[in-house]
């Protein structure tokens, strides 16, 4: 049984309570103990009474009971009266409450703001001592236990034993008689058989029913594959074949299955929640692993694959049911167009061809620049002067008219197609940035350009691609910002040294969205960043129970992470207010101004306008595009 200390956090102030209790909720996420909060002198006492505590972590200065009287009521009682007590206080220096402190009983005293390491590892200490002292009292009642009549529990011990023994051999017997029937493989893709899908399929058939689940079939065949085999020879073939078992393996997980039932037919089966969505990634994935070449004896093959999707149980009340009908909608995949995905059902086909028209539509804008970049700006705080100007993503439809990325993008899954939206994004922002430093504004050299990275994955290419760019806008790195979405950091293994090297060539580094995706404290404290952007929920909640004092802790962490603090989606003066009274290093959002179009966004820089950050600017208006153009910040 996992053994886990409670550490009691003892604050009246709730901005202050919040600050602390996230330096060490990496700690309390990992388990290694449980937080409890107090908000008084009182409530502490109560909770002692009814808990053990490694150790407490004591606010100085509170009203009412203060915490030198709530650590003598403590430790007066013998249920807490060795329990440590470490003093969190904010007045510097005064020995005198240091001294009357430890005269309380005080294992330590901490002077705010706290240092992170610091807090958690004195934490850590008491944690590991009191977990050790608990597992050793845990292993002492074991031995007595044991001890009370070690003969029956041998003979008990003894009798489970033999029970289990027998158990493996009849389970271990029953596992090699259906390994032997499911290795039947495909001699020529070494691919599951036809014989082996069977068995396995009816045995998804049967946990589906057991456990009220469902599962996918996927059947694929190969187009123009007998006009391949008959004009280039059998050999060509079979490598043909050998090569596609090896894409339609790369395309799906580990668990899933994957069998050749002969000639040029193939099989994948999927189990899991959400079988009907992950069908249709998985087709569109082996669709495009498909699009690409073969190279087959210095010759480039071309083929495709058509696929017809049957899930269970919506489409069939057995395995050779499904099969059946899976091997229908492959048939009329194949009468439609070479290449293509048809479910069983008609409904999920109409959703799947609005998603591909979508996808072509986009490539179309893409390639036919239907795209812009609206731009909105980012103001300092106190002074409220225009430091920044985000690069925000539309797509000029032809039929929709103005639409922003956020509508358009989510429902996208082929990441080239993404990663080549971004790369013009990219491209196009600094272009702008390097054509407004060509018009020798002076408020216009001291303005960054930001851009959002939400479509990229942090691969180790994307800094040369970054710095490319930037070069071939003969602009410096320092007037560049990626704001990067909390979510892509969460692995740090390839981030961290791709973003090590736009740092080093000063590229400006922001992690957007923070608080979205719950990113660790070590994270963000090893990754080279130079500012996090509070995520608009947290802004918008201001105001609102509990709403400030989180944004207030946001404040506070980023304040002890060394990082500029930027607040997006900012509507009200209001919101502004309690930023501003807060600390936040800069804003954004309607307040300030709607996304605009360049020469707008040139003219209001050039006017050097500053947001009057005690209430709403009366020009900004005459400068500012109406809210229809598109989704602010």
């Amino acid at each position: 049984m996992q053994i886990i200390p409670k550490v009691l956090l003892v604050n009246d102030d709730g901005a202050s309570l919040m600050a602390l209790e996230s330096l060490l909720s990496e700690a309390t996420r990992a388990q290694h103990y449980a937080l409890l909060k107090a908000r008084s002198g009182h409530e502490a006492l109560r909770m002692v009474l009814n808990h053990d505590f490694a150790v407490i972590l004591l606010d100085a200065n509170m009203p009412g009971m203060d915490g030198f009287e709530t650590a003598e009521a403590i430790h007066s009682h013998p249920r807490s009266s060795a329990v440590p007590i470490i003093f969190i206080t904010a007045h510097y220096g005064d020995e005198r409450h240091r001294l009357e402190a430890y005269s309380k009983g005080a294992a330590d005293y901490l002077f705010t703001p706290v240092i992170p390491q610091v807090l958690q590892t004195k934490v850590a200490v008491f944690v590991d001592l009191t977990r050790k002292n608990l597992e050793l009292q845990a292993k002492t009642r074991e031995l007595s236990l044991l001890n009370q009549d070690l003969r029956v529990q041998r003979v008990q011990d003894l009798e489970r034993i033999n029970r289990a023994l027998e158990q493996e051999v009849a389970e271990r017997k029953v596992a090699e008689q259906r390994a032997q029937a499911l290795s039947i493989r495909d001699p020529l893709t070494n691919l599951v058989n036809r014989r082996s899908l069977i068995a396995q399929l009816e045995h998804a058939v049967a946990s589906a029913d057991r456990h009220g689940g469902e599962f996918a079939l996927l059947f694929l065949d190969l187009d123009r594959f007998k006009q391949i085999n008959d004009s280039l020879g059998h050999e060509v073939g079979d490598e043909l074949l050998r090569q596609v078992a090896a894409r339609l393996l790369a395309a799906v997980r580990v668990s899933d299955v994957v069998a050749r039932l002969g000639g040029d037919e193939f099989v994948v089966l999927l189990e899991g929640r959400g079988a009907g969505a992950n069908a249709a990634r998985v087709a569109r994935k082996i669709e495009q692993a498909h699009s690409r070449p073969f190279e087959i004896n210095g010759q480039r093959i071309a083929t495709s694959t058509s696929i017809g999707i049957g899930l269970y149980p919506q489409d069939g009340g057995s395995a050779a049911q499904l099969m059946k009908n899976a091997d229908t909608a492959m048939y009329h995949a194949k009468q439609h167009r070479r290449g293509s995905i048809e479910f069983f059902r008609e409904e999920l086909n109409t959703r799947e061809r609005e998603r591909a028209q979508w996808v072509t539509e986009l490539q179309a804008a893409l390639a036919g620049g239907q795209f812009d970049l609206l731009y909105q700006p980012r103001a300092a705080l106190p002074d409220g002067a225009i430091c920044a100007v985000e690069a925000l993503l539309y797509w000029r439809h032809p039929r929709h008219g103005l639409i922003a990325a956020p509508r358009f993008l989510p429902d996208v899954a082929d990441s080239l197609l993404l990663e080549q939206v971004c790369e013009w994004m990219l491209g196009a922002a600094c272009a702008q940035a390097a054509a407004w430093r060509a018009a020798r504004a002076a408020p216009v050299a001291q303005v960054v350009m930001a851009v959002d990275l939400a479509l990229l994955q942090i691969r180790p290419e994307l800094a040369a691609r970054v710095l490319a760019h930037l070069r071939r806008c003969k602009l410096g790195a320092g007037w560049l910002e990626l704001e990067i979405p909390e979510h892509l950091l969460l692995d740090t293994r390839d981030s961290a040294a791709v973003l090590r090297q736009l740092k080093a060539a000063g590229v400006r580094l922001t992690v957007d969205d923070f608080g979205s995706a719950g990113a660790a404290l070590a994270m963000l404290r090893d990754l080279p960043l130079d500012a996090m952007k509070i995520d608009r929920a947290f802004v918008r909640a201001i105001g609102v129970e509990r709403g400030t004092d989180m944004a207030a802790a946001i404040v506070h962490l980023g304040r002890a992470l060394g990082l500029r603090v930027l607040a997006q989606g900012v509507h009200s003066a209001g919101q502004l207010a309690v930023l501003k009274s807060l600390g936040c290093d800069e804003f954004q959002g309607e307040l300030l101004s709607p996304p605009l179009p360049a020469p707008d966004m040139l003219a209001l820089l050039q006017a050097g306008t500053q947001h009057q950050t005690t209430s709403p600017n009366p020009n900004q208006a005459a400068l500012s595009t109406p809210k229809k153009r598109g989704q602010s910040r």
